[in-house]
């Protein structure tokens, strides 16, 4: 079977093998529901209890404040849209280079009388302070700035934004997806700062798509985005995926002790692979902020980043592109647009996320073979102009 060499961990990453072992005898013999009281449920239960103290000791947080969703994106839409429902109409205030999951329940709760601003990034995809300022200074009831941006990998510093934002009452959430197992987390110390919310998953971390929490400061009051039987404090209702959960636990725990030296690592190699792109005058987007170790997004001067994607895959390498493309509208990433970049540079973006698994070969084979493929397809436009 033909494997292309992995450099998408930012979308998903592998199952760790000591995870899917955790995970299998729920899949198997221990099929208990866990709300049922004989033994069977009791093991269940027993499991995610588990779980929930593995998820909540990687994050610096109390198992009580962890509750588990089917993924970061429910966890995000149980934030904006469950804290909104308990709450009159005010100002909601997200940075503009949110993941979608953040932006589109926003822009959903101006139709329920909610006025929503997108918070300006610089064109390093830092939070511009006098855009800060100005959404602070409309009082707002609801924050949201991520930890680290999917494309860019570029940080905010949620810990000072939040404390900043405190004498406005707001209550402040932040995406942590990308930064679990990337960099330390601590909740506990967010969250004296004046972060109240905070998102995290499982499948970025070598764990099994399906589960993923909101680790949540239990001041803030959330209405459900399912109703049901009362599961998880009464905000996620639906028996829990009880094999996910376990996945997760471990997961975690496995992600936090390894943060450190796997930053080192990560960072290294994405050093190397930085500095063969800007031989062949790539733009890095971002090269200026701080970002996660493992990230790098880039553009060729006149290459399509779709078409370079495509021919890369059929090269044997498997990476994304920054387009959020359909065949009648190609939209450049809108976290580009935010930064300021030309569509025609944007449109060339593509991303590189690297792994704990991945090796120095792997980067230097990427860097010839990328080198191939974008001579080859300047070799194509040449020849379309020359015959046009």
């Amino acid at each position: 079977m033909f494997a292309p060499v992995y450099l998408d961990h930012n979308a998903t990453t592998p199952v760790d093998p000591a995870v899917l072992a955790a995970m299998l005898p729920w899949l198997q013999g221990q099929y208990g529901n866990p709300s049922s009281r004989h033994e069977y449920g009791r093991a269940a239960r027993r499991a995610i209890d588990e779980a929930r103290q593995q998820v909540a000791a990687a994050v610096g947080a109390h198992p009580t404040e962890v509750v588990f969703t089917s993924g970061g994106s429910e966890a995000n839409n149980l934030f904006i849209k469950g804290a909104a429902a308990c709450l009159k109409p005010g100002l909601l205030g997200v940075s503009a280079v949110e993941h979608p999951c953040i932006v589109k329940p926003a822009e959903q709760l101006v139709k329920q009388g909610w006025t929503l601003a997108k918070i300006a990034v610089d064109g390093n995809g830092c939070i511009d302070v006098a855009s800060w300022k100005k959404c602070l200074s409309g009082q707002p009831k609801l924050l949201s700035v991520m930890r680290a941006n999917n494309e860019t990998g570029v940080l905010h510093d949620v810990a000072a934004l939040a404390e900043t934002a405190l004498p406005t009452g707001a209550w402040f959430h932040t995406d942590a997806v990308q930064a679990l197992g990337k960099l330390p987390i601590d909740f506990r110390e967010w969250n004296r700062s004046g972060v109240h919310v905070l998102t995290i998953s499982a499948h970025k971390i070598g764990g099994p798509k399906g589960a993923a929490a909101a680790i949540l400061d239990k001041r803030v009051e959330l209405s459900p985005l399912i109703a049901g039987g009362g599961h998880e404090r009464g905000l996620r209702s639906g028996t829990e995926n009880v094999a996910a959960i376990v996945g997760f636990g471990l997961a975690a725990e496995l992600a936090a002790a390894r943060v450190s030296e796997s930053a080192v690592q990560i960072r290294q190699l994405r050093d190397v692979l930085e500095a063969g792109l800007g031989d062949m005058g790539a733009r890095l987007f971002g090269a200026e902020a701080l970002r996660l170790p493992n990230t790098t997004y880039f553009a060729l001067p006149d290459i399509d980043g779709e078409t370079l994607v495509g021919k890369l895959d059929r090269a044997g390498f498997a990476l994304a592109s920054g387009a959020a493309c359909s065949s009648a509208n190609p939209e450049p990433s809108h976290v580009l647009s935010a930064m300021g970049v030309a569509p025609e540079i944007a449109r060339g973006a593509v991303r590189v996320s690297l792994g704990s698994k991945t090796t120095r070969k792997e980067i230097e084979d990427f860097l010839n073979t990328l080198q191939i493929t974008v001579v080859g397809l300047q070799q194509m436009t040449a020849m379309k102009l020359s015959a046009a």
